[in-house]
């Protein structure tokens, strides 16, 4: 005799489906989404995860989560990560979505707002938009807008350690009472915890002064940046005290190719091309050791022909060296600013496009959306640094002891 069912499966799950709230619907669909992830995940790895197989050529390393908008609300994606190479759902997700739409966005802006009329006829057209209302654009701008501040004001508690920073500044030209200003726009990239670069903020100011750059700071500080061993910048004062100000364990690296320029201008120009010669020589040198033999080599051959350029490079000496108390595998990475230099050129090619921006706020949507696309780039990226790399130069940053030639190094509260 077959037993009575006490409930009846079929009917149990149309009551749920028929009572159903929005939250149980989003439940169900992130579940069905983050399945469907995983499998085809396994199948670019060749197993399913966890299990040895013969047939492996990756393995999975984690998840980076996504905001995935739908018609029963936005649901969170959990985009599988690899050990090598990156995967990315292309027929889920959008790549550059944000900053395109801020494009859009910022182009309709001056538009609208009468901003060299003919020339943004022009840009409209190129953009394939045929027409934009003005609430259009007012609801592009907010949804962006939100994005952008969420982005800018997220705490950096959650991946840190910053072991390693870069800050830098670029101009743009910005409409401001009838008429047409420069305004700084103020970056800082780090190395997170797990080896990736970040972007970490992104400020408008009116100029490089002292007080922008130390609320810039103290603003990370705010959210949560600890752990920063060494700042990488150029030398302009007013970066240099709220480095001091803000991260007082921390070391400063002065980028070599900014200082080589701010020697040339001290250095006789028939002199220049045998200084330049040997001071890149300190460069090439395999350790510490012999990077400070070079140099001081370098001001011995200068010190009684070119006394201006010997005491310029004295003067600089520890800043442009501290990268030697790190290990020589990144050093190419910190003695100077040019990564952070290509991620300029990356947001020049973007604000290029629209010239002079309507307002700050139009400077913030654009410039933050191509941020915060090439933050994404590389979280899905591979690592910049090797975590066995970033505990070494911790550990060397712990044991350094104080020299006359090395600079000594502090871990950062």
């Amino acid at each position: 005799m077959t037993a009575p069912h006490i409930i009846d499966p079929a009917g149990l799950l149309g009551q749920a489906l028929t009572d159903a709230s929005p939250d149980l619907m989003r439940h169900l669909l992130s579940t069905v989404i983050n399945s469907l992830l995983s499998a085809e995940a396994d199948a670019v790895c060749g197993a399913e995860y966890g299990i040895a197989s013969p047939e492996r050529i990756n393995s999975r390393n984690g998840y980076r989560h996504r905001e995935l908008d739908t018609r029963i609300g936005t649901i969170d994606v959990a985009i599988p990560k690899l050990r090598s190479g990156s995967y990315f759902p292309e027929w889920l997700l959008e790549r550059r979505k944000r900053a395109e739409a801020a494009l859009v966005s910022v182009v309709a802006t001056c538009y609208l707002l009468g901003v060299s009329t003919r020339r943004m006829d022009k840009l409209v057209q190129s953009l394939g938009i045929t027409s934009l209302s003005k609430s259009q654009v007012s609801r592009m701008a907010a949804d962006l807008d939100a994005q952008v501040a969420a982005f800018r004001t997220r705490p950096l508690s959650e991946s840190g350690p910053f072991t390693f920073v870069a800050a830098d500044a670029l101009t743009m030209k910005v409409r401001e009472q009838g008429r047409v200003v420069n305004a700084v726009v103020l970056v800082a990239t780090g190395v997170n915890a797990d080896g990736h670069r970040e972007v970490l903020g992104v400020k408008v100011a009116t100029s490089e002064t002292k007080q922008a750059w130390n609320a810039f700071f103290a603003d990370m500080v705010a959210r949560g940046l600890t752990g920063t061993l060494l700042v990488t910048s150029d030398a302009h004062a007013g970066l240099v005290d709220a480095i001091a100000a803000n991260l007082p364990g921390a070391s400063w690296q002065r980028c070599r190719t900014h200082y080589a320029a701010n020697l040339m201008a001290v250095c006789p120009k028939s002199a220049w091309p045998a200084v330049k010669t040997v001071l890149h020589s300190v460069y090439d040198q395999v350790d510490a050791a012999t990077v400070h033999a070079q140099f001081d080599k370098l001001l011995d051959s200068v010190s009684r022909s070119l006394p201006a350029v010997a005491a310029h490079l004295d003067d600089a000496r520890a800043d442009l060296l501290a990268f030697t108390g790190f290990p020589q595998q990144i050093w190419r990475q910190i003695w100077s600013n040019n990564p952070n230099e290509r991620l300029n050129k990356e947001i020049r090619r973007r604000t290029d496009v629209v010239g002079i921006f309507p307002d700050r706020d139009a400077v913030i949507r654009l410039v933050g959306a191509v941020l915060a696309e090439q933050h994404d780039e590389w979280t899905e990226g591979r690592r910049y640094f090797a975590l066995d790399i970033l505990a070494k130069a911790r550990e060397t940053a712990r044991t350094t002891t104080t020299s006359p030639d090395l600079p000594q190094l502090e871990t950062a509260a």
